[in-house]
């Protein structure tokens, strides 16, 4: 069946097209042209006006609708999956925060069966931690911190093919041959979780960690020691030329002004936005773990109300960029979709409107509010105001 989607501002590698249409078989974009004529025998869905634009992809998100991808079970997988492709994240890579290293694997064969059956949408697994620097933490579970041990990470990687990123502190002891050994496999080493000053970043750079998780926070910025200053993690990133950044864009993590100003000095080829998000993002029920509140728009751990992670969804990180930061809506698109696809090794397919690429396409009206969601050229969301 040829899908044939009309009348809206189609966002392109070149630029936005005007009334035009994009034409989908099989899964994938056939064609995008500026004609916005209805082709006979076509499904057609009508845009009315609005913006047409690549799925979001979500490169670290750890949760949703009550669940969180440590569970390590198809079950919760799917819930979080369904729960975050409804809000526009066509592509996933779900993310496991501090664990043990069984849990890794057994998260990780779920990861492999997900690929299979849901491999449109789940892309591979992302891993953050355990091997964090304890000062740094933040809201990861400390019992399972603790120092690179390639006793446990080259056996792992050795049976778990799905891994596509892992995030640690690379000033640890063993950081840096962590870091040279991953990158090896083809896997994304990235920074998290730091202290690391200029000269530390510039070892883990050189040892292939190019890219910082969650810029700007469980990280220092610019401090003093006694009578002396010195750049903290933040400036030291900024000034490494070739790595690239993610930012929390809920507009809580990081106020606009910090978003815009990592928006002027890395720009939209250098930064993603992502969610990390929790169990309690895209969720309606209650909250069952003593250990959380929600506050002020986002969780946070009761023992010390430290920042445990996002309740957005992708769309909201382009609503915020756009609304609260006030950059251009194309610029912030890239930066959900096709700056993260090209980081995470998936732009040949996914990011992009572009003809032969998968037909993952959102719809947002003039107040960046999704509208329609197709995974594949199939609809998942939406469905009752797009049919034509």
């Amino acid at each position: 069946m040829l899908t044939q989607i009309i009348n809206g501002h189609i966002l392109t590698p070149q630029g936005w097209i005007k009334d035009g249409s994009v034409f989908v078989r099989n899964g994938k974009i056939m064609e995008i042209t500026n004609c916005n004529l209805a082709v006979i025998g076509a499904k057609i869905f009508d845009a009315k006006g609005m913006y047409i634009v690549p799925g979001f992809v979500s490169m670290h998100i750890h949760g949703g609708d009550g669940h969180d991808f440590t569970e390590a079970t198809e079950d919760a997988f799917k819930a979080i999956v369904d729960a975050h492709l409804k809000h526009g994240s066509t592509s996933i890579f779900p993310t496991l925060s501090s664990t043990t290293i069984d849990n890794i694997r057994k998260a990780g064969a779920v990861c492999e069966e997900m690929m299979r059956t849901h491999g449109n949408i789940v892309q591979g697994l992302h891993v953050e931690g355990p091997y964090l620097n304890r000062k740094m933490a933040g809201a990861q579970w400390g019992e399972f911190l603790k120092d690179p041990d390639p006793a446990e990470y080259i056996p792992l990687l050795e049976s778990v093919s799905c891994i596509k990123r892992w995030d640690i502190s690379p000033e640890l002891p063993g950081g840096l041959d962590f870091g040279r050994f991953v990158t090896s496999k083809g896997i994304k080493a990235a920074i998290t979780h730091t202290e690391a000053e200029y000269e530390d970043i510039r070892k883990a750079f050189a040892a292939g960690f190019t890219h910082a998780a969650h810029f700007y926070n469980a990280m220092p910025g610019f401090h003093k020691r006694r009578e002396y200053k010195y750049e903290g993690t933040v400036e030291s990133v900024y000034l490494t030329d070739g790595m690239s950044v993610e930012v929390v864009a809920d507009g809580v993590h990081l106020p606009p002004t910090i978003l815009k100003l990592v928006y002027k000095l890395k720009g939209p080829d250098q930064t993603c936005l992502v969610t990390d998000a929790l169990k309690y993002s895209a969720f309606d029920g209650q909250i069952d773990d003593p250990r959380y509140v929600i506050e002020d728009g986002v969780c946070k751990l009761v023992e010390n109300m430290t920042l445990a992670g996002s309740l957005s969804s992708a769309d909201r990180l382009v609503q915020t960029m756009v609304g609260k930061v006030g950059i251009p809506l194309e610029d912030a698109v890239r930066m959900a979709a096709e700056t993260p696809a090209r980081i995470s090794g998936i732009a040949d397919r996914k990011g992009t409107l572009e003809k032969g690429k998968d037909a993952d396409i959102v719809i947002l009206d003039s107040s960046i509010r999704l509208r329609c969601v197709f995974s594949c050229g199939e609809i998942v969301e939406g469905t009752n105001t797009m049919n034509h």
